[in-house]
């Protein structure tokens, strides 16, 4: 019987037996508010048991008490925040996710962004994908792009993809996805950026390294002051982002994301969410769609 840390693989089953102390849960909680600015109420305790309990396995951890010891240690300090916050934070995502936003840039945007900035056509178009969790999100923004440079023919732009948790962005700059991922994808446009599996047995496809090449992933705290990204953006994607954070983290952000477009730049937003009664340099212009004014 394999054994680590003198415990026996029977005592590793068993650490969940007891849970996460309220205590703890509260550290917790507070930890992550200040680092990543997710608010993880009281009703989020049994998410957060569940999403640690694969680095209690991977740290062979008897419980959340010792594995709390150990992430309020220097060592743990050092070395576990990153992991905590890829497990903690939620990556929900899918291709062609709310699709009237991507018909908006192809019908009305795209046209008037180059008409009024010259972007992509006097210089390239800028986009952020903020908060891209696995990919889908930027590479269904490079289709679409793609797609609007063939009918223009000389159109040129460049995408932005950030998140917080190294462990999606590792799977974004992959661009692998099981078939079933790709399904809202048109069929014209599977043909034309993403390739089959050379192994039948594996079900998967790739991103084509075309699309790939116009995107660059990047690690973004949203917490910090300063993101690290240039100004002058054309458009910014930000959807089901701020519903995990309070009002007045999500009135900073926005008004961050504002310092970074272009007077005339979009910001896109999810349907869940509602800039209502927030003092911002933004114009509603389309459903969960704003202009900066």
């Amino acid at each position: 019987m394999t054994q680590e840390k003198g415990r026996s693989v029977k005592e590793i089953s068993n650490l969940f037996a007891k849970g996460l102390a309220d205590r703890d849960f509260e550290r917790i909680s507070q930890l992550v508010y200040r680092l990543a600015g997710i608010k993880l109420p009281p009703h989020k305790k049994s998410m957060v048991e569940a999403r640690l309990r694969r680095r209690l396995r991977i740290l062979q951890m008897a419980s959340y008490e010792e594995y709390c010891s150990y992430l309020f240690s220097p060592e743990g300090e050092e070395n576990e925040i990153v992991s905590l916050l890829n497990e903690i934070s939620t990556n929900k995502t899918d291709f062609f996710r709310e699709p009237a936003h991507f018909d908006l840039l192809q019908e009305r945007i795209l046209d008037e962004l180059a008409q009024s900035h010259g972007a992509g056509v006097d210089r390239p178009l800028r986009i952020w994908s903020a908060g891209c969790s696995s990919g889908e999100e930027p590479y269904t923004l490079a289709m679409v792009l793609s797609e609007y440079r063939r009918q223009r023919g000389d159109y040129d732009f460049s995408i932005l993809a950030t998140d917080i948790s190294t462990k999606v962005l590792e799977a974004a700059r992959l661009g692998i996805y099981r078939s079933e991922k790709i399904a809202p994808v048109p069929l014209n446009l599977r043909k034309s950026y993403l390739l089959r599996s050379r192994d039948s047995s594996r079900d998967q496809v790739r991103v084509g390294p075309e699309l790939r090449s116009k995107v660059e992933f990047r690690r973004v705290n949203f917490m910090d002051d300063e993101f690290g990204v240039d100004t002058g953006l054309d458009i910014i994607f930000c959807r089901n982002v701020i519903i995990y954070f309070d009002k007045p983290t999500q009135v900073r952000l926005i008004n961050h994301f504002c310092r970074h477009l272009i007077h005339g730049g979009y910001l896109f937003m999810g349907h869940s969410e509602t800039l209502h009664g927030m003092t911002l340099p933004l114009k509603h212009v389309a459903p969960s769609v704003y202009s900066r004014i």
